[in-house]
């Protein structure tokens, strides 16, 4: 039998494997949807200093560029 874990945001029960899981030093915060994990991110992003969130993005922001720049090269014809 599988184990069922409970949406910290909605008290919803759902079985392992479904559902967003999300391990933060060690603690473990499980929720049943994305909208229900989204809602919480929100609350949380809401409650970070604005300088430590806005270098967070910048930096996150950044490695997303550079995946997208290297994909594109990737994807480019290439003329020999």
């Amino acid at each position: 039998m599988t184990e069922k874990l409970e949406c910290i945001v909605c008290g919803r029960k759902f079985p392992r494997g479904q559902g967003v899981v999300l391990v933060v030093a060690g603690k473990e915060y499980t929720f049943h949807s994305k909208r229900c994990a989204l809602k919480f991110l929100r609350r949380v992003l809401e409650e970070i200093d604005e300088g430590i969130l806005t270098k967070a993005f910048s930096n996150v922001a950044k490695e997303f560029a550079e995946e997208l720049k290297e994909l594109r090269e990737k994807k480019a014809k290439k003329i020999v």
